[in-house]
C-alpha cells in the first residue's frame, strides 16, 4: 500500500471523518487517506470549535483523540488528525500532542499557528514546527497550517507564504492556507510556497472543485468539516419535516441496513 508521505509526491483527495463510521464509509468509496476534522467532532459531541460564545464548551485533547483512536482502528487507509494549534502554545505541549498522534495511529496531522484569537508570533510558530517535527520522527507527515488568510489582514498573503515557507525550512512536509477561495491566489501559493500544499475546499460558497485544483498544482484537497455540517444540515431539514409536514421523504436516500451491516462488518484491520 502507497504510505501517507508517498501521496504526496503527487496529487490526491483527502475527506474528513468525524467518527468510526464516516471514515469506513469515506475509504470504502475508494480515497487513498482520510482525514479527521475538529470542527465535526466537536459538533457530534454538542460541542463548539474554534471561536466560541462565552460559556461554551470545548473539546479536551483527551476527548478529541478518544475520538481519533476510534478512527484510527476503524480505517484502513492512512489518516491525518486535525490537531489544531497541538493543543497549547508552548513547544513542549506541540510536541507532546505529535507523540499522542503517532500512539494513536495517525500518519501525520496538522498545527496551527492560530489560537482561536489572534497568530502565534512568528518566532515562537517556527520554534512550534521544529518541536513536532523533532518528536513526528521520520514517518509521521508533518503539516504546518498558517491561518493569516482567515483573518484577512491587508499583507495576509505575504505573510502566510513567508510562514509558510520558514514553517517547510523548519521541517514541516506539507503547508495548508485556509481561506484562500480562487484559482488566482492559490496559484501564487503553489508557485510561492516551496513545498506541497494542502487546500480546503466546500467553505461557505466556494465554487472550487478537485480538477481546477489539481490543475494549478494543489498537492493534497481536504473537505474539512465540510461533509460533517452538511450530515448535521440532513439531519436538521429532516426533523423539520417530519415536524411540520408529518412526512419522511428523507428516508429515500439512506444507505439500506443490510449494506452498513456488511461495509463495517469488513472494517475492522485485518479483515480486508
Amino acid at each position: 500500500m502507497t504510505t501517507f508521505r508517498e501521496l504526496h509526491s503527487d496529487r490526491f483527495v483527502m475527506p474528513n471523518a468525524w467518527d468510526a463510521g464516516s471514515a469506513v464509509i469515506l475509504a470504502a468509496a475508494g480515497f487513498p487517506a482520510i482525514a479527521t476534522t475538529s470542527a465535526g467532532i466537536a459538533f457530534s459531541l454538542a460541542k463548539g470549535d474554534h471561536t466560541l460564545p462565552d460559556g461554551a464548551p470545548a473539546v479536551s485533547r483527551e476527548e478529541m483523540f478518544a475520538r481519533v483512536r476510534e478512527i484510527t482502528a476503524a480505517s484502513d487507509v492512512p489518516v491525518n488528525g486535525d490537531l489544531e494549534d497541538g493543543y497549547g502554545s508552548a513547544p513542549e505541549r506541540v510536541a507532546e500532542t505529535i507523540t499522542l498522534s503517532r500512539e494513536a495511529g495517525l500518519a501525520g496531522g496538522n498545527i496551527e499557528d492560530f489560537d482561536g484569537r489572534d497568530l502565534y508570533d512568528a518566532e515562537l510558530a517556527v520554534e512550534r514546527i521544529v518541536a513536532a517535527r523533532e518528536a513526528a520522527g521520520s514517518g509521521f507527515v508533518l503539516t504546518a497550517r498558517t491561518d493569516g488568510q482567515l483573518l484577512r489582514t491587508p499583507t495576509a498573503l505575504a505573510d502566510s507564504i513567508e510562514r509558510a515557507n520558514r514553517f517547510r525550512a523548519a521541517g514541516a512536509d506539507c503547508l495548508y492556507v485556509p481561506g484562500v477561495n480562487d484559482l488566482a491566489t492559490i496559484r501564487t501559493l503553489v508557485e510561492e510556497i516551496d513545498g506541497p500544499l494542502n487546500v480546503v475546499i466546500g467553505l461557505g460558497t466556494s465554487t472550487l472543485t478537485v480538477p481546477a485544483l489539481q490543475d494549478v498544482g494543489v498537492t493534497r484537497i481536504s473537505l474539512g468539516g465540510s461533509i460533517a455540517r452538511a450530515a448535521l444540515g440532513f439531519i436538521r431539514r429532516s426533523a423539520e419535516e417530519l415536524a411540520t409536514r408529518g412526512t419522511m421523504t428523507f428516508a429515500e436516500g439512506q444507505i439500506p441496513q443490510a449494506d452498513l451491516n456488511q461495509l463495517f462488518a469488513r472494517s475492522s484491520k485485518g479483515d480486508h
